[in-house]
């Protein structure tokens, strides 16, 4: 299962969701016809449900969404602060030179010196930027995952090149 973000809170009375997305496009979710949430990021795949999607849409700056049969702000309620996911399948495909953050997780990350630098072990959404955070056993880096730090990405690879010191 793929962790596409996590319900904030109750939006309105009629069972709308505010969703906080993990990643910059929650707009092309919209075209999935079905969410699934779980407690537990981790959740394996029978403890995700499935729920029809009825909508989705911006609301200042962020997301709010209306799931089928949750129709009053007790049932919204009810979910908590459930983390929303899909199976890779049911996902588009990412555009050219975008990426899920699911990709990223475990790849090696080798500066331009060829010098490793460590795994990827989560991302951290900062508003300005995602952040890859990077970890050799020892130490943990933040990278901010743009291009002037980020080279190139061979998710099939399994390498993230970078423009980081190893010092630094």
């Amino acid at each position: 299962m793929i962790v596409l973000g996590r319900i904030v809170a109750p939006f309105g009375v009629q069972g709308w969701l505010r969703v906080h997305p993990f990643g910059d496009d929650p707009g092309a979710w919209r075209k999935m016809p079905q969410w699934w949430l779980a407690a537990d990021a981790d959740a394996p795949a029978a403890g995700w449900r499935a729920h029809a999607l009825e909508a989705v849409r911006q609301h200042g700056d962020g997301v709010v969404a209306k799931l089928a049969g949750i129709d009053d702000r007790d049932a919204s309620e009810a979910l908590g602060s459930c983390y929303i996911g899909a199976p890779r399948d049911a996902l588009p495909p990412p555009a050219q030179d975008e990426y899920y953050w699911s990709d990223l997780i475990g790849l090696a990350v080798v500066n331009l010196q060829d010098q490793p630098l460590g795994r990827v072990t989560s991302l951290i959404e900062t508003g300005a930027n995602q952040v890859l955070v990077v970890s050799d056993g020892e130490r943990e880096r933040l990278l901010p995952f743009v291009e002037q730090v980020v080279a190139r990405v061979d998710v099939p690879g399994g390498v993230i090149r970078a423009d980081w010191g190893l010092d630094w």
